[in-house]
């Protein structure tokens, strides 16, 4: 699998994940986006960390390992962004 390709079924995966996860109450889908906001060849894996434009505090992690041929998928939640004294 290449980057390119990587990142395509990466982007696939997370908007899908972010639809089904949608508030169904309104039944109206809000339009968004989704970024990579890093992207790396690491020890024979590819990995991202995405997000979408959506304000749902979401941010998602996608690796390809290419020695088992399979891509594991991981969805955080932010909580919290605190500044710490140095």
């Amino acid at each position: 699998m290449t980057n390119e390709n990587f990142i395509e079924k990466a982007r696939s995966l997370v908007s899908n994940y972010a639809a089904e996860h949608l508030d169904k109450g309104d039944n109206i889908i809000p339009p968004y986006d989704v970024f990579v906001v890093w992207n790396a060849y690491i020890l024979g894996n590819i990995k991202a960390l995405l997000s979408t434009t959506l304000h749902d505090g979401m941010y998602y992690e996608v690796t390809y390992n290419k020695a088992k041929d399979e891509i594991y998928f991981d969805a955080y939640k932010k909580f919290e962004n605190r500044k710490v004294e140095l």
